[in-house]
């Protein structure tokens, strides 16, 4: 059974990885620039360390404690601020001030989120979610952003069952992406089955589903969370409703994004650069 405590744990675990990598990162790394257009590797920690304390203050309000929030929640919706001001906001701090302010936010938002109660939900700008759910959206955001800081510094991580966190959050959102996308969600569930990094086969929906996708987990969640394209993967989808699913599948909220070109267009690119 799933807890907090352990979802907390494995947040962490995820987050030691991203750190353990700017620890070892020379200090012009913080400046290199990422996938995600006009994104530096600062850009990327501020952005996770904005979106973990804005997290903490969605827990403080679920306790009734709402006004840091709703000011936020205000700031957006008035244009004053954006989630990419926010992330030039914090990127333009000293790196080993950003760098801390983000080691300590995480802990603070693991302390918030643990405080809620059972069965209260935090607000967000999205759906409304229980505390394990931020916890199980953070390591989704905590990877996928990490992904962008390792192809940055051309690293590669070693995948992990933690990416099961991710599948789940892909999974439960598959309705939203087609709705994103103005489309009518189908009506019935899909079979996913994803070979873990364990070696482990991870599964849900109805074993005789005739929508149907497969393939190593590793790759189903970098197509949702748009780190790579669909080309460059080998997944496979059996059903038309299941084939367009891997074309728009997100595991955020908020609107698709551009994601990746393949891996060929971008090679061309680069060389006609």
């Amino acid at each position: 059974m799933v807890d907090l405590a352990g979802i907390l744990n494995d947040l962490e675990a995820e987050s030691m990885v991203l750190d353990e990598m700017l620890t070892a990162m020379p200090a012009a790394g913080w400046t290199m620039a990422t996938p995600a257009p006009e994104w530096s590797v600062a850009h990327q920690i501020g952005h996770l360390a904005w979106t973990d304390e804005v997290a903490t203050d969605a827990a403080a309000a679920a306790n009734g404690q709402p006004a840091a929030f709703t000011a936020i929640g205000a700031a957006l919706r008035a244009g004053q601020i954006s989630i990419d001001s926010a992330a030039a906001e914090w990127a333009a701090m000293p790196p080993a001030q950003l760098l801390q302010r983000w080691r300590e936010g995480r802990k603070q938002m693991a302390q918030a989120l643990e405080n809620v109660a059972p069965g209260v939900k935090l607000p967000w700008f999205g759906p409304s979610m229980s505390a394990l759910s931020m916890a199980t959206a953070r390591i989704m955001e905590t990877w996928a952003h990490g992904q962008d800081v390792a192809d940055a510094l051309a690293l590669i991580r070693e995948p992990t069952d933690r990416l099961q966190h991710i599948a789940h959050v892909a999974v439960r959102t598959r309705n939203f992406a087609f709705t994103v996308h103005e489309l009518t969600p189908p009506e019935h569930e899909f079979r996913v089955e994803l070979d873990s990094p364990t070696g482990e086969l991870w599964t849900w929906g109805p074993i005789d589903a005739a929508q149907r996708v497969s393939g190593p987990a590793l790759d189903f969640c970098l197509l949702a969370a748009k780190r790579r394209h669909r080309d460059d993967l080998a997944l496979v989808a059996q059903g038309a409703d299941a084939d367009k699913w891997l074309d728009i599948a997100q595991a955020f909220a908020g609107p698709p994004g551009r994601g990746r070109e393949p891996a060929a267009t971008a090679e061309t690119q680069e060389e006609k650069a």
